[in-house]
């Protein structure tokens, strides 16, 4: 695939979904076009022409390269993911992620159904090498914004080997997206010691010590807010609980503050002061997760996201294409399977 960074030949080409989330097209493309203004890119809106095209017109799009490719439907989130893929081929998430398949699009960002995404993803780009599932994870508290957790919501059991390599491509994230050298590594659970917690994080814990990487053993749910680690592994099912219920936490909060604070502070400092609560506890800076383990970039987010939002996961989806994060992950992956492996050969040889 010929990438065209701002390094490289061109733009960063940006597929998106038009038709996905609670909000699109008309969110979606305000979204996309603000960081297209930004930043160096093409925005390519995946949708049906005629509302994306009349959405379109409400802009001005001077400067911005911008272009619709027409699509059929919509796969929902009450769909079963692959039976939707066979009945709607032509749905706008599998011909924005076709784009990148055929490389007349570097990154696919989509607000629509996670399962269709991942679905989506998964049979037309492809896993790397080694890998049985993807994974989704990223950094989702603005409390904790140099923490990552994977997975937050794509695998609800996982084998300790997969949460291991859910572990490399956070690693990977971390090291190269956020600068964080030598990353260290925990398992989510009930408490710090080794004994602690279910069959999985323990099967997982001697697999994780004994993995090379920087593993400080178990962490609990207050140890985001003491940075005891920087990338925090637990299956999808603890995740997405997890960052939903802080999501509903913040919101929560906001409501509490704007009535207790009503007769202390005006509309717009009121207004203002709950936003921030809001964002402390959502990931609102990145929004966009990324999809670890395809073969090809691929950024989702919250259905309910709004333009803001989803801003801001074109901005993650284009730096994600520009540090080349994909190979660097399937590099990365590799060499720890290969030592794996090793590992496994010599210890078989010593016995």
């Amino acid at each position: 695939m010929q990438k065209t960074t701002d390094n490289g030949t061109g733009p960063v080409r940006v597929a998106m979904d038009a038709m996905g989330g609670d909000h699109g097209p008309a969110e979606t493309i305000k979204g996309a076009l603000a960081a297209a203004k930004a930043v160096n890119a093409e925005i390519i809106l995946v949708g049906d022409p005629d509302p994306v095209e009349q959405e379109l017109a409400r802009h001005d799009t001077t400067g911005i390269a911008v272009r619709v490719v027409p699509s059929e439907d919509k796969i929902r989130d009450d769909e079963h993911p692959i039976q939707a893929m066979r009945t709607k081929p032509r749905s706008s998430v599998v011909v924005a992620t076709k784009l990148v398949k055929t490389g007349d699009a570097d990154v696919m960002v989509s607000m629509g159904s996670t399962g269709g995404s991942m679905a989506s993803a998964v049979l037309n780009l492809g896993l790397m090498k080694g890998l049985a599932r993807p994974c989704l994870g990223g950094p989702f508290l603005g409390l904790a914004p140099n923490t990552v957790l994977v997975d937050i919501g794509s695998n609800l059991d996982c084998r300790p080997e997969l949460l291991l390599s859910f572990a490399s491509m956070g690693v990977t994230w971390a090291r190269t997206y956020m600068g964080i050298e030598n990353p260290r590594v925990a398992l989510l659970s009930v408490g710090s010691e080794a004994a602690k917690g279910n069959k999985q994080v323990q099967d997982a814990y001697p697999v994780f010590k004994d993995s090379g990487m920087n593993f400080v053993g178990n962490v609990e749910g207050m140890d985001f807010f003491t940075q005891k680690a920087e990338v925090i592994i637990c299956d999808g099912f603890v995740g997405n609980i997890l960052i939903k219920f802080t999501e509903g936490l913040g919101a929560a909060f906001a409501a509490y503050a704007k009535k207790r604070l009503a007769s202390d502070l005006d509309e717009t400092n009121l207004s203002k002061f709950a936003a921030e609560l809001v964002q402390l506890t959502n990931r609102t800076r990145t929004n966009g997760g990324p999809l670890f383990g395809v073969k090809g970039p691929v950024i989702l987010g919250h259905g309910s996201s709004r333009a803001e939002e989803i801003t801001a996961a074109v901005s993650t989806a284009i730096r994600y294409v520009q540090l080349d994060l994909v190979d660097i992950m399937r590099a990365d992956l590799e060499s720890m399977n290969k030592n794996a492996a090793s590992k496994a050969t010599g210890s078989g040889a010593g016995r």
